[in-house]
């Protein structure tokens, strides 16, 4: 396999595709990667860009009846871990760039999410509902160690008193332990760990510059320790990579303080079909048609399925089995164990940062 054609380590998608919104496209010609090749060059760059922005509004009212959230707050567009099947992926065509390599090397940073939520919070039309953090893309991504936006909201949701919701991936959430404490004191927060894999080599394909699996099994006992209501999300399930880890994985996280566990079929909507296709035959080339007949199998013959109530779960033998098999994870590991309901009461005496005296 020349250079030019081998496995792109580091990343998830093995390229740029189309922009469906663009009038033109780019592709690689064989003569110019045939040149990269023989002079050891690579035919392009995956450095990660870092780019400004600052947006009117940051918290999205969620319209789709069966993602489980009403509002989402999202300070980066892009992801650097480079989860390979993320549905998110098609939102960065909106902002002129590639679902592919581009959602994972460009990032666009939301400089002044910290002043647009307080001014939200402030607002006497706002009602007090759950916003939950990385509803498209992960608050705890790389950059953040460095920018801190997300420890900033953090701050701002307890200074006010209001429920907030966090799905990550990465352990970087342990640094914020502190604020986490004080919020799960008055059930203003809930966690949600995603862990899709036990095994690290599954992981590191999928996920690349996601939390090893220990670091994040160890996050989870550490949030659980410190009283704050943990949940995990194991998603996608993609049959054939690791639909058989259902029961290992459910008894394992029980083990480590998960309060529940929800899932998601993977479906490979819009231009992730092609970037998940290109992946998998060169990360796993001896099962691919195998687990792309599978997922196809779980959504009437395609890689996708768009209908609400049925896109998540996915329909057939195979999203039966799935489901079958967490109903009796659920209820030997995790019987009787319940997270609590976030609390929307304090807030309104909070509005002005601080209790409402008069």
């Amino acid at each position: 396999m020349s250079k030019a054609n081998s496995y792109l380590n580091g990343r998830g998608a093995q390229g740029n595709v189309s922009n469906k919104f663009d009038a033109f496209t780019h592709e690689f010609r064989s003569d110019f990667l045939n040149y990269c090749a023989m002079e050891d060059e690579e035919p392009q760059n995956t450095k990660t860009v870092l780019i400004d922005t600052f947006p009117k509004t940051i918290v999205n009212k969620v319209n789709s009846p069966d993602v489980g959230m009403g509002y989402s707050l999202n300070p980066y567009q892009g992801c650097e871990h480079g989860c390979v099947y993320c549905y998110a992926r098609n939102s960065h065509e909106y902002w002129g760039y590639s679902a592919g390599l581009d959602f994972e090397q460009k990032i666009l940073i939301k400089k002044n999410s910290v002043e647009l939520l307080e001014k939200k919070l402030q607002s006497k039309r706002w009602q007090a509902t759950p916003i939950v953090l990385s509803g498209n893309t992960d608050c705890y991504q790389p950059i953040e160690k460095k920018l801190e936006i997300t420890r900033n909201l953090l701050k701002i949701f307890l200074k006010y008193k209001h429920p907030v919701g966090i799905i990550t991936k990465n352990s970087l959430i342990i640094r914020d332990l502190d604020i986490l404490i004080e919020l799960a004191k008055d059930n203003l927060v809930q966690v949600h760990l995603s862990i899709t894999s036990l095994n690290e080599e599954t992981r590191r394909l999928l996920e690349p510059r996601t939390a090893t699996v220990k670091k994040r099994l160890d996050t989870l006992e550490k949030l659980s320790a410190a009283g704050v209501p943990v949940s995990v999300m194991m998603a996608p399930i993609i049959p054939g990579i690791n639909s058989h880890e259902i029961l290992p994985l459910v008894k394992t996280i029980a083990e480590a303080g998960a309060l529940g566990v929800g899932y998601t079929m993977v479906r490979l909507n819009g231009a992730i079909g092609g970037i998940f296709t290109s992946w998998i035959q060169k990360a796993m080339p001896d099962r691919a048609e195998k687990v792309l007949n599978q997922i196809a199998e779980c959504h009437g013959g395609n890689l996708n399925d768009s209908v609400f109530g049925r896109r998540m779960k996915g329909s057939g033998n195979i999203a039966e089995q799935v489901s079958q098999q967490f109903k009796i994870a659920k209820k030997k590991y995790l019987s009787g164990r319940i997270s609590p309901t976030l609390n929307c009461e304090l807030h309104a005496e909070f509005k002005q940062g601080q209790m409402r005296l008069f």
